[in-house]
């Protein structure tokens, strides 16, 4: 079942068509540089969040945005996506929209490295009133990304993709949430 939370029902949507629509339009859209689609796996253990309670798999759409501003030999460019996630079973895990600033470098061979940080908005729960989800204390929280990959022919990538979301202990209750995937990438 989807969230009962309408604005993230919403949020999560609109992130996906977006992230679904825009590859067959962006060649028409000069601020889009890039779009991003994969899979990952949900609330992976042992990684920044450290346990397990959502088993599930997630898929997530990107797009990477222009104009880029140059800092320390790479460029800072904005992104919006959202990942939406099948817990196992059929039933709904946490899923997310987000809007972050990233930071990415890539060099002449094709290799490519970015971090960010923005904002998330899920349809998870806030406290623990279901035991198999993870409580994430508020609404809205910070997003980090970290992605590494290889671009192999100027347009072409395929990267692994980390990404956490938490409220940074800016409310009592912050489980956090780790997602980790492949994703395939499209430069115009």
């Amino acid at each position: 079942m989807f969230s009962r939370n309408p604005l993230a029902r919403v949020g999560v949507a609109v992130a996906m068509l977006v992230a679904a629509v825009l590859p067959a339009a962006a060649q028409d859209v000069p601020f889009v540089r890039e779009v991003k689609l994969g899979v990952a796996a949900h609330d992976i253990p042992g990684l920044w969040s450290g346990f397990r309670l959502e088993h599930g798999i997630g898929v997530n759409g990107e797009v990477i945005l222009s104009p880029a501003l140059p800092l320390f030999g790479g460029h800072i460019r904005p992104a919006v996506g959202g990942t939406y996630t099948i817990q196992q079973g059929g039933h709904h895990a946490t899923s997310k929209a987000y809007a972050d600033v990233r930071w990415m470098i890539e060099s002449q061979s094709g290799l490519f490295f970015s971090l960010g940080i923005g904002a998330a908005l899920h349809d998870g729960v806030l406290s623990t009133t279901e035991i198999d989800r993870k409580a994430l204390g508020r609404r809205v929280l910070f997003h980090f990304p970290l992605e590494l990959g290889w671009r192999f022919d100027g347009r072409n990538s395929i990267s692994l993709y980390f990404d956490h979301i938490s409220n940074g202990y800016t409310s009592s209750i912050n489980e956090g949430l780790d997602t980790l995937g492949v994703r395939y990438g499209y430069r115009f």
